[in-house]
């Protein structure tokens, strides 16, 4: 395998005077925000910024069905609403004792979050914005919940960074609304999840450094070791072929496993001492990292083992997922209260 190299460097600098969020507003309610674009050529990835209320910490995002952009507010405890079109931000309350982490939309259109504080999955109807909420069983206190992910029958998976993943049936017949939790094989670390096009359902484990093919039949983990060990496995993302990729925090690295083979492959970030958090493939298979040290967005083309940079505005940006639909790729800036996009179309 070739090994990575720096393709070319995309700087987009905004111009002065960029974003500034306003108070937060009331649960539910609509709240205007500025907006800054810019682009280097019609060639260039053009990256846009919008401030969400200050004080949000946005961790992730998800395009809504009807053209908005969902994201999680994990330090003011709601889930918010982005209107790209005009920047307004509308607030759902999600309960007392909420931090949501993460945020994802299922077939019927809703807001699937998985909450942390309140120690269970949460819906929020895309339309009514009606809040229903799946605690975690009992004995299952503090799991640290992360991320989710629907298999193609419809089964909402998920993940616990305490040392567990699990299951939740959201549709109709005895089982539904039932949640399953299943003790990861390794312990703590269970973050990232992702579903490949066949169906198969694969987490990365953080604190355990290695992804995991979840068996969706009986709800067992078989554990897939990365080559680099200690690289801090943390999000995954599969590709239109059903590779799964992985972003490599600890080493800086971008992973690549093909259950096909059982094969892997590895690429290092351009620059030293990267910080790979989030990852996504888009519908190009184009694979986007986001890179704390560098405070930027990075693309990868599998297809020439190429890296291209997108430098991000200001300091400390810390975006720390990525999630998108054709032509965009959003970005939750957790340190500076903000989302970012990168329309690629």
């Amino acid at each position: 395998m070739r090994r990575s190299r720096w393709s070319f460097v995309v700087a987009l600098v905004l111009a002065a005077g960029a974003c500034t969020s306003s108070p937060s507003s009331p649960p539910s309610s609509p709240t205007a925000l500025p907006t800054t674009a810019a682009s280097n050529s019609a060639a260039d990835p053009r990256l846009q910024v919008y401030a969400v209320p200050a004080g949000s910490h946005p961790h992730d995002v998800a395009p809504a069905a009807d053209g908005g952009v969902w994201f999680t507010a994990q330090q003011a405890g709601y889930l918010g609403h982005l209107d790209p079109a005009t920047g307004t931000v509308t607030q759902v309350a999600l309960g007392n004792g909420s931090m949501p982490h993460g945020v994802i939309v299922g077939d019927d259109g809703a807001a699937w979050v998985t909450d942390g504080g309140l120690n269970a999955i949460v819906r929020v109807d895309g339309t009514t914005r009606a809040v229903t909420r799946y605690p975690l069983p009992s004995g299952r206190p503090n799991a640290n919940l992360n991320t989710a992910t629907f298999d193609r029958s419809g089964t909402l998976w998920f993940t616990g960074q305490n040392g567990i993943y699990g299951r939740l049936d959201p549709g109709s017949g005895s089982v539904s609304g039932e949640v399953r939790v299943f003790d990861a094989p390794r312990g703590r670390g269970p973050y990232g999840i992702t579903t490949t096009p066949n169906g198969e359902v694969f987490y990365a484990s953080l604190a355990g450094s290695h992804i995991a093919r979840v068996d969706t039949a009986t709800g067992a983990a078989n554990v897939l070791e990365p080559p680099t060990a200690n690289q801090g496995a943390r999000r995954v993302w599969a590709d239109s072929t059903g590779r799964i990729w992985v972003s490599e925090w600890n080493a800086g690295r971008l992973g690549r496993y093909d259950p096909a083979g059982g094969t892997w492959a590895e690429w290092p970030l351009p620059g030293t001492g990267a910080q790979a958090y989030a990852v996504y493939v888009d519908e190009r298979d184009f694979v986007w990292l986001t890179d704390f040290k560098a405070n930027a967005l990075v693309r990868f083309d599998p297809r020439t083992e190429s890296f291209i940079s997108v430098a991000l505005p200001g300091s400390g940006a810390e975006v720390r997922q990525l999630l998108g639909r054709p032509g965009e790729v959003w970005g939750a800036a957790s340190g500076q209260d903000k989302l970012v996009v990168v329309r690629t179309a």
